[in-house]
């Protein structure tokens, strides 16, 4: 992962590398990133959306990146530009910045902290963690059920060649 060799730019998503989750914020210049934050967080504790997801309800902070990240690797990761047009880059600032200090309803799967950075950019919400950790759920359950078929149907024969 990289540091801060990275050029920044307004608007860019910030993904930074947390225990076990990835963390996103929305780089707004100058050192600061905006990012979802539980009401009680001190910067750079790292607990952010695990303490949002207890009281479903986070603030809307604006802090240097730096203190956001701690000493947690981050990157730049536009990764829905390919798919999805950015919004100009003084209109992403402008409307980050405006919800500043607001509090915001806070879910792991509808409302998390990367559904908020890609709406700000994209105007679209979405979270490929929750996307991935759903399609990884489904997978396991179709296995479990094959699986549990696969044995009802052979205790099925075994039964009836007895």
């Amino acid at each position: 992962q990289a540091r801060r060799r990275q050029t920044l730019r307004p608007g860019d998503l910030i993904e930074i590398s947390r225990f076990g989750y990835e963390h996103w914020a929305i780089y707004v210049g100058h050192g600061y990133v905006v990012h979802l934050a539980p009401p009680s967080e001190i910067a750079g504790a790292g607990v952010a959306s695990v303490l949002s997801a207890l009281t479903n309800k986070a603030i809307v902070k604006k802090e240097l990146l730096s203190a956001v990240a701690g000493r947690n690797n981050y990157r730049v990761n536009n990764k829905h530009d390919d798919k999805y047009r950015p919004l100009p880059c003084n209109k992403i600032v402008k409307r980050a910045e405006e919800l500043v200090g607001q509090e915001v309803p806070y879910s792991l799967t509808s409302d998390n902290c990367e559904h908020f950075v890609n709406h700000l950019r994209y105007g679209v919400s979405r979270s490929d963690q929750v996307t991935d950790a759903v399609t990884t759920a489904g997978m396991a359950a179709g296995l479990l059920a094959a699986a549990g078929l696969v044995g009802l149907l052979l205790a099925r024969s075994k039964r009836e060649r007895q």
